[in-house]
């Protein structure tokens, strides 16, 4: 292991324990102050909400059923019918949105008309009333939220995203070389035949356009005229000579390299989903470049593949020609309503959630994942159009929930 790697293993250390001693986590679904007791329970392992001698007990009851509220209530340790008192509950979530619930009597108890929605995390209002009487109470109720000051946040390398509207890309993995671009490569032939009087450049030579390559006096005139490059680029070939007398060959071949060629064979199956235009992203071993499809020919030998053909920026010279590389082309953009990235995601118990922020706040949001291109996943449900998630990093917030001993105790 070299000093680098053990450098960045000991920063990434440092910042995992520092966030863990650092931040705020509201793992479980009670009270989270610290310097008060966790609330009392009652028979139904519900929380006790207590007006002197009228006690309600809420419940979140999730067996069998979707999470709904169960509540009963008590005067003087008697119980009351439910069809006897009514109850309110506000829930308001991170970010403001608020949940209402009404109720209906079933049993001995009053039963939530709709579903509690993961997570169970929310400030709480509740409101009974009995024999025209109000009953008022309100609690925070967190779990799966961390608390991280911006600082510690930016340290630690959180990176936000805007949950958004976009397309997923259908992708075909093509596999070819790089080449010269022929558009790019200039054979230089004498105007005039003659006798060579003066070569300028050799192989390897770079040249400007306009920039003199070989000086030959034409037979017939035994004037001397210049041979210039067409293009900028480097000499690749010589076939001249002083003293040689110029025939139909080639003297000079030039290639400007500055953009280069790939090309990537089609077998017959794929043929009909790649065409001219398509972008695709060209990888070699440590180079990556976008670019698009700009032609399709029929193989040379009769085979029954395609060849694609794509350009390259190599105004770098980072390119090698001869690279084999392998190409990943879009054969299609899916539109979809909420799309995040990959990288966001986390498991975390039995889903699969992102962080959402909201000041210094992060929230757990378990999602209903739809179809994925393998950097972008369509969101069903859990999520919602502008909220901000967390990109990278979100696992050092997954860190602090799991050692919090997170529970699901409501």
């Amino acid at each position: 292991m070299n000093k680098n790697m053990m450098n960045n293993i000991l920063k990434n250390l440092s910042l995992v324990l520092l966030m863990l001693v650092s931040v705020t986590v509201y793992a479980s679904g009670d009270d989270h102050d610290e310097e008060s007791a966790k609330p009392e329970k009652g028979p139904h392992n519900g929380r006790l909400l207590i007006d002197e001698k009228f006690v309600v007990e809420l419940a979140i009851f999730e067996r069998g059923v979707p999470p709904e509220y169960r509540v009963w209530a008590s005067v003087d340790g008697k119980p009351i019918a439910p069809k006897d008192w009514q109850l309110n509950i506000e829930l308001t979530r991170l970010g403001g949105k608020v949940d209402k619930f009404r109720f209906v009597a079933q049993d001995d108890f009053l039963r939530s008309q709709s579903e509690v929605t993961e997570p169970h995390s929310f400030d709480v209002s509740v409101t009974a009333t009995y024999k025209n009487q109000q009953h008022h109470w309100t609690f925070p109720s967190y779990e799966g939220r961390v608390q991280l000051s911006t600082a510690l946040a930016t340290q630690s390398g959180l990176t936000t995203a805007i949950a958004d509207a976009g397309k997923l890309q259908q992708h075909l993995k093509l596999y070819g070389q790089v080449l010269p671009d022929p558009d790019q490569v200039r054979k230089i032939n004498a105007r005039f035949p003659g006798i060579i009087r003066s070569v300028k450049v050799r192989v390897g030579t770079q040249v400007s356009a306009g920039g003199i390559l070989a000086i030959v006096e034409a037979n017939e005139s035994l004037r001397s005229y210049n041979i210039t490059s067409p293009i900028t680029g480097i000499i690749v070939a010589r076939n001249a000579n002083e003293g040689e007398i110029t025939n139909e060959q080639a003297l000079f071949v030039i290639a400007d390299y500055r953009q280069l060629s790939v090309n990537l064979p089609v077998f017959s199956q794929d043929a009909a989903r790649v065409k001219a235009g398509q972008k695709l992203r060209i990888k070699s071993d440590k180079q990556e470049s976008i670019s698009q499809v700009t032609s399709l020919t029929p193989a040379a030998d009769g085979s029954p593949t395609l060849t694609a053909r794509a350009t390259i920026d190599n105004a770098n010279n980072v390119w090698t020609i001869g690279n084999w590389v392998d190409a990943s082309i879009t054969i299609a953009e899916i539109p979809v309503a909420l799309m995040i990235d990959n990288r966001a995601l986390q498991n975390f118990r039995d889903w699969q959630v992102v962080f959402i922020q909201v000041g210094d706040n992060y929230e757990i949001r378990p999602l209903e994942l739809g179809q994925t291109d393998g950097q972008f996943t369509e969101v069903l449900d859990g999520l919602n159009v502008g909220d901000r998630y967390v990109v990278e990093n979100s696992y050092l917030l997954k860190a602090d929930l799991e050692k919090s001993g997170a529970s699901h105790d409501h």
